[in-house]
């Protein structure tokens, strides 16, 4: 008999729904499958898998309701911001589906006399995508679809925490028409999966989530017979520098809700924040009345604004985090006591802010994904510069400034993988996605993420021989 996953939910630690994990035979089985049905997807025309996506991307939008369940009671979303997880998906979708046709198109390199000559964009094959739980419907999205649309078929082992999204895009593929074997959703244990991506028949393996799950990942890449190719986004610790000339209004409203939405749970938070001595107490003030106006509650409640986080561990690894800062000398400004539903030993956890921080902290260095943010002092753009890049990680960094060239000339020195001016905890489809250091190696969207789900074929013809 399989062993089951049990969903709990951290609205209220039921078992939200269960489901068997799939044997080594049936993974396999799988995979096989999806083997099958490349050799044909891939003969499609490009213009013909677009009809198929975009039909994807309407059942999906039509669902939007559906999303905003299963985000509320598999991961806490508040259900009043379901309807964002669908528009960031949409919008993704969109942009992708329409660059397809021109990003899979021959590239022609210019005439040669006697030659005709040509790169081609071939699918990779059999892409095993492990998506991660805190944006469900979107980290899935990145490369799912984009891998689809270029020939590939697709095998998708969702977070434990949310493997019914897996299901709800099996659901809307089929309502779309896609042929068989060519997306298909597995629930598997993290040993099956290992031995899905050594098995030799997996050819991609795309990957949201930890720095030490994306370890695990390439030691299993590195026992596959076949070299499997990676995109692999991984950990964060991203950060906002207010600088003094910033409009100070709009930079605390944008970089709190970039640092607390989705109660800090998402790849791009705002993890960090540097202010300029010049507005530094005035940014304070301000950002703690903001924190002081969120609403901790069941997720359900559409006057929550902030809710539960992922699972009661995570609560608890956060409150540690938190703790030990206050040991070291760090000060805590929010009052856990203003959000009744914070209670240790459980998933609802208040938001926090402390200043009096330092590099020394692990609230300043480690990724803290929840609700508990560091806010330092600075005196200059070279010490925020510095600061900034003094991490393992290096996902996305932010800028609050009226000066863009200043951004731009921080931004040539920040090492990261984006870097924003005057925005955050945001993905623009037409820009890669991309992390450097610990967080991650590969891309998704834009133009250049289809480049990492092909590979190029170099057709070289001479013509004459006379």
């Amino acid at each position: 008999m399989n062993a089951i996953l049990k969903i709990i939910s951290p609205v209220d630690g039921s078992v939200y729904a269960e489901r068997p994990l799939a044997d080594d035979a049936t993974v396999r089985a799988t995979l096989e499958r999806a083997k099958k049905a490349q050799r044909d997807w891939r003969r499609v025309p490009v213009g013909e898998r677009v009809k198929v996506g975009t039909a994807f991307v309407d059942a999906m939008v039509a669902d939007k309701a559906r999303v905003g369940e299963l985000l509320a009671w598999q991961m806490g979303r508040p259900i009043r911001y379901g309807a964002g997880e669908v528009r960031g998906f949409e919008e993704r979708a969109r942009y992708m589906i329409a660059v397809a046709e021109a990003s899979l198109a021959d590239i022609d390199p210019g005439p040669k006399e006697g030659f005709k000559r040509y790169v081609r964009r071939e699918p990779l094959g059999v892409v095993l995508n492990l998506p991660a739980w805190n944006f469900p419907y979107m980290t899935a999205l990145n490369a799912v679809l984009p891998a689809i649309l270029a020939g590939n078929t697709v095998v998708m082992k969702h977070s434990s925490q949310t493997a019914l999204v897996a299901e709800h895009f099996a659901q809307c593929f089929a309502k779309a028409g896609l042929p068989e074997g060519v997306f298909q959703a597995l629930t598997m244990s993290h040993e099956a999966t290992a031995r899905a991506i050594s098995s030799g028949l997996v050819d991609q393996v795309g990957f949201t989530g930890s720095t030490a799950g994306g370890r695990s990942i390439m030691a299993a890449v590195a026992a596959a017979p076949n070299f499997p190719a990676t995109c692999l986004e991984l950990g964060g610790k991203d950060p906002a520098y207010v600088r003094a000339d910033a409009n100070l209004a709009f930079a605390v409203e944008n970089v709190i809700d970039g640092a607390f939405f989705n109660s800090g749970q998402s790849c791009c938070a705002v993890e960090r924040i540097y202010v300029h001595e010049a507005v530094y107490d005035a940014f304070v003030e301000q950002a703690v009345a903001a924190v002081n106006s969120y609403v901790l509650g069941n997720p359900t409640d559409e006057a929550t604004t902030l809710g539960p986080v992922v699972r009661t561990g995570a609560a608890e690894m956060v409150r540690g985090q938190v703790d030990k800062a206050v040991r070291q000398g760090a000060k805590a400004l929010i009052d856990t006591k203003r959000f009744a539903a914070d209670k240790a030993g459980t998933p609802y956890l208040a938001p926090q802010l402390l200043v009096d921080v330092d590099h020394s902290m692990e609230i300043m260095t480690a990724e803290t994904f929840g609700p508990a943010h560091g806010v330092m002092k600075v005196k200059s753009d070279e010490e925020a510069i510095r600061l900034m890049n003094d991490s393992p990680f290096g996902l996305t960094a932010s800028v609050w400034t009226e000066d863009v060239a200043a951004a731009e000339k921080i931004g040539d020195q920040i090492e990261t993988g984006t870097w924003y001016m005057n925005r955050a905890d945001y993905l623009d489809p037409a820009l890669a996605w991309v992390g450097v250091k610990e967080s991650g190696r590969g891309v998704t969207l834009s133009k250049v993420g289809y480049e990492h789900l092909t590979r190029p074929k170099s057709f070289h013809l001479r013509t004459k021989t006379g």
